[in-house]
């Protein structure tokens, strides 16, 4: 279990507050930047049920109630976005048992930090193709390994494009730059390939229903002046402390084109009002870890919140918060994933990347009840 899967801010007695709250405020609208109904974001698509980033965990995740399914893009050997969480696919791939990969394990750099295993980009798209994905978690179901290929970009704007058809319904897709700093060091740039598959489809546009994300401030601002498609600057950190408070340490305290560009701002600094102002130069929301909006201090019940999501709505942005897992969730919560949603919808988060997405849009559509 790592430090992300063992901290959810909040507990049990705030969330039945919560639920008290909204009971009492049944004349209110919800509190997102425009007053509708936060969105499901189908984090790496259903990943709490089949392998994640393929192109039946996205399906899934549709088929259970998500507004938009998430591809993190990496690039291939020969400069094909393809769907996998990190530039390296050990974890979720079949890689490692196949021989005739042997050779290609390495020793690269990445942001900042040597990192042995297979990577993408010393693979041909056709060479991925004959791998399968693996479900990279040994708590979840593992009967789906080795079934499920590894999908390119095209390959999910086509499957979710079909569904919108089928379903009469608009979901979308919400790609994020993997490591685009690193992938342009080695002549793979993502952004251009991007908006060129995403031109292709028809969703280059305003009104398209499509976010881009990144850790990475540089891409964001090139991609502005390259597109009107909404961006989200993402937030990272490294852990909470036992005060309740974020750490930062590398590589997860600043975007790392900021270490190569020599700004001194981490992702603590962008919190700020007047880096929120900057931000929303750029870009239309931000995506922060969830200890931005609340953590949690020792064993005690009540959580530290703080302005961010009003900040951030006062600058004009989108709030998309990460990542909630049925699996992972604080002693506090007493078991009920729906209690930390409530915490979060009474916030005013306009959005909640999840690896369930069926429990998110229950409890969005609970509360739907019981706001107008």
């Amino acid at each position: 279990m790592t430090r992300r899967d063992l901290f959810n801010a909040g507990g049990v007695a705030l969330a039945a507050s919560a639920a008290s709250q909204l009971t009492a405020q049944r004349r209110v609208q919800w509190r997102t930047l425009d007053g509708k109904q936060p969105l499901v974001l189908g984090h790496r698509g259903a990943c709490g049920y089949l392998p994640e980033h393929t192109i039946e965990s996205y399906r899934r995740a549709i088929e259970l109630g998500a507004d938009f399914v998430e591809p993190d893009l990496v690039t291939t050997k020969d400069g094909h976005l393809i769907a996998r969480h990190e530039p390296m696919i050990d974890d979720t791939t079949d890689v490692k048992s196949r021989q005739e990969f042997a050779s290609k394990k390495t020793t690269k750099t990445l942001d900042g930090i040597k990192t042995t295993g297979f990577f993408a980009s010393d693979f041909t798209l056709a060479e991925i193709k004959t791998l399968r994905a693996i479900q990279p978690r040994a708590s979840r179901p593992q009967q789906f390994n080795g079934q499920f290929q590894i999908p390119t970009l095209q390959e999910i704007i086509e499957m979710v494009q079909g569904e919108n058809s089928r379903r009469a319904r608009v979901v979308g897709i919400y790609p994020e730059t993997k490591h685009p700093s690193f992938h342009a060091a080695l002549g793979l740039p993502q952004e251009e390939p991007l908006l060129a598959i995403l031109e292709r489809y028809g969703w280059n546009n305003r009104r398209a229903p499509v976010f881009i994300q990144s850790f990475e401030t540089g891409n964001l601002k090139y991609l502005r002046t390259r597109t009107t498609v909404k961006l989200v600057q993402l937030l990272d950190a490294d852990d909470v402390g036992p005060d309740g408070k974020l750490t930062f340490a590398a590589p997860y305290d600043k975007p790392y084109n900021h270490v190569i560009t020599g700004d001194a701002r981490g992702f603590g600094d962008l919190v700020t009002k007047a880096n929120l102002a900057e931000i929303a130069k750029y870009a239309d929301g931000i995506g922060p870890w969830k200890p931005y909006i609340a953590s949690f201090a020792g064993a005690g019940t009540t959580p530290i919140t703080t302005t961010l999501v009003a900040d951030a709505h006062e600058a004009g942005l989108v709030v998309h918060a990460y990542t909630f897992r049925n699996d992972s969730l604080a002693a506090q919560y007493g078991g009920s994933a729906k209690a930390e949603y409530d915490q979060f919808f009474l916030y005013g988060v306009d959005g909640v990347f999840t690896d369930f997405s069926d429990t998110a849009f229950a409890a969005r559509e609970a509360l739907t009840l019981v706001l107008p």
